[in-house]
């Protein structure tokens, strides 16, 4: 509760004034009611002088405008007070993302922002202020109708409780495992949504475009159905909270009958007790709908939790890499998507520490397949996969860090977004990195220095740029094994070759695996791999697969544009 409680307490007059002000309005709409109730029996009455119903004509106009007064400030004051709380969220759930952004896909972060800030909005809005006004009400009500009688007050109360707690916690139990499923699947859609956008060439690379499609369907239908039974639900309980506001209506008729025959009561009072119960009502029935979300609410607070004790320090495992044991290997690997023909094929391949090794072959052939396995996103159907010796899983994947064909940038100063590589980082570790990628002496000759904003996407600079300072990040990562997925694309030749030296030259001892269809940049490759249909056709040095292949020599000429 860390996420609510602190900031009730800090704005706690602000939250009082918003109670007070939707109990106002809650008592004016019921005054209204009230008061209309009596000048209409009063006026049916024909009394002799116009001046006996002039006080409640008064009274219906004020209780009128009070309910429209009190309601519109009630929504500045508590819109105020949810601008300034969420503001200081964002602040905080952003302060303590940015050191683990890295370790963040995209859409988790923009689920963060997007749908956990939000929740947190909402149960304010929708939760809070309206229990705590109907909690006022509840008591008010109970202590007025005491006065006329102590046995009917007790009875009304028990109508009340049902209102305010029975149905709001029968609510919650029936819909707390079709909120978690469907948290979780929403969850999972922004992951694979921002990821298939991302990697679409992947997808068109491996020809699963359909199959993507149609597992998206599949998922979304499964949303779409627990949508279908929480409405179902919440018609059938709104349904019987009707028939219950039936029910105290008309108990309510019924005691103010019953005390005008024994004349305890004017028998001009029967309606205006009747009526002031629709509004009191009308106040405890979004109680139970806006209950039945805690569940959502509970899994946006524990997400915003988690984050928040991860930014000091993570408990993560950190592996150490055993000398002569490969950094990568993949043992009797077969790997399919869906019931597609395998990718890969009992697939034998390892990577020794340090060496320098370049994945080739044509769209399809298991290059992504091959990135993905290692990083542990997916898993072989048969086979293993070892990061130096250990099975890759969430603490062995930091070990792996990627400079891939589109690097995020985000909507913040140079020097952030290279210190997301490691936010423990000073600003001269910062500026060391970026001097290694050759990107110092142009950042400072930018009219803000390391303090200019990139923009989304970094979209101020050029595709060369952007890769270098991904680059510089991944040095201040400080990872053993760096994959390199297709980062050159898009570049010019000029660029494209200067980009290549400065990462061979930048990342000299460790372990890089270089994905890629194009050949320039090999002959400083240790190794060259080329697959097709799931395995390994060619295999060996730039000289020696250029004097003994045929199909790479052709390659590398049409490539090169060598005549």
């Amino acid at each position: 509760m860390g996420w609510l409680i602190p900031y009730m307490k800090e704005h706690k007059r602000l939250l009082i004034l918003v109670v007070l002000l939707g109990g106002l309005t809650i008592f004016a709409a019921s005054a209204l009611l009230f008061v209309s109730g009596y000048l209409i029996s009063k006026a049916a009455s024909r009394p002799e002088n116009l001046l006996m119903i002039y006080v409640p004509i008064v009274l219906v106009r004020t209780f009128g405008i009070m309910r429209s007064v009190s309601r519109y400030v009630e929504r500045l004051v508590s819109h105020s007070f949810i601008l300034k709380i969420v503001s200081r969220m964002r602040v905080r759930l952003y302060e303590a993302l940015r050191p683990q952004m890295a370790r963040f896909k995209t859409g988790d972060a923009l689920s963060l922002f997007a749908d956990d800030i939000e929740h947190l909005q909402d149960v304010y809005i929708k939760l809070i202020f309206p229990w705590l006004s109907a909690l006022l009400l509840y008591v008010a009500a109970v202590v007025a109708l005491g006065f006329f009688s102590i046995p009917f007050a007790l009875v009304m109360a028990l109508y009340f409780f049902i209102f305010t707690v029975l149905v709001p916690l029968v609510s919650l139990l029936v819909m707390k495992a079709k909120q978690a499923k469907q948290k979780k699947q929403r969850a999972a859609q922004y992951g694979r949504l921002t990821d298939a956008v991302m990697g679409m060439g992947d997808w068109l690379f491996s020809g699963r475009q359909q199959a993507f499609v149609d597992d998206f369907e599949r998922a979304e239908q499964k949303w779409t159905e627990l949508e279908s039974a929480k409405r179902a639900f919440a018609r059938s309980r709104d349904f019987g909270l009707q028939l219950l506001v039936g029910a105290a209506v008309v108990t309510m008729m019924s005691w103010a009958g019953g005390q005008s025959v024994n004349g305890e009561m004017a028998p001009i009072l029967i309606a205006a007790f009747t009526l002031v119960l629709f509004p009191i009502t009308e106040a405890f029935l979004p109680l139970s709908s806006a209950a039945q979300e805690w569940t959502g609410y509970a899994q946006s607070l524990g997400r915003l939790e988690k984050v928040e004790e991860g930014k000091t320090e993570p408990n993560i495992i950190q592996p150490v890499f055993v000398k002569g044991v490969p950094a990568l290997s993949f043992e009797d690997v077969s790997f399919s998507y869906s019931e597609t023909e395998p990718v890969l094929k009992h697939f034998q391949f390892s990577v020794p520490a340090g060496e320098k090794v370049a994945i080739l072959g044509p769209s399809g052939a298991g290059k992504s397949t091959i990135m993905q396995l290692a990083e542990g996103f997916i898993s072989p159907q048969s086979g293993t996969v070892l990061v130096n010796g250990n099975e890759p899983d969430e603490y062995i994947s930091w070990e792996i860090a990627v400079l891939n064909q589109q690097p995020y940038l985000f909507n913040t100063t140079v020097m952030n977004n290279i210190r997301l590589g490691s936010p423990q980082a000073t600003d001269e570790e910062v500026i060391e990195a970026a001097k290694r990628v050759h990107m110092h002496d142009y950042i400072e000759s930018l009219p803000n220095g390391y303090g200019t904003v990139m923009q989304e996407t970094g979209a101020r600079f050029s595709g060369g740029e952007r890769q270098r300072i991904a680059l510089a990040r991944i040095l201040l990562q400080q990872t053993p094994i760096v994959i390199l997925d297709e980062p050159t694309i898009g570049l010019d030749p000029v660029t494209e070759r200067q980009l290549i030296d400065t990462v061979l030259e930048v990342l000299d001892g460790k372990t890089v695996i270089w994905i890629t269809h194009h050949l320039a940049g090999m002959e400083k490759m240790d190794r060259i791999v080329f697959l097709d249909n799931g395995q390994i056709q060619m295999n060996g040095t730039h000289e020696e697969l250029f004097q003994q292949e045929k199909r790479y020599r052709q390659l590398y000429e049409l490539d090169m544009g060598v005549v």
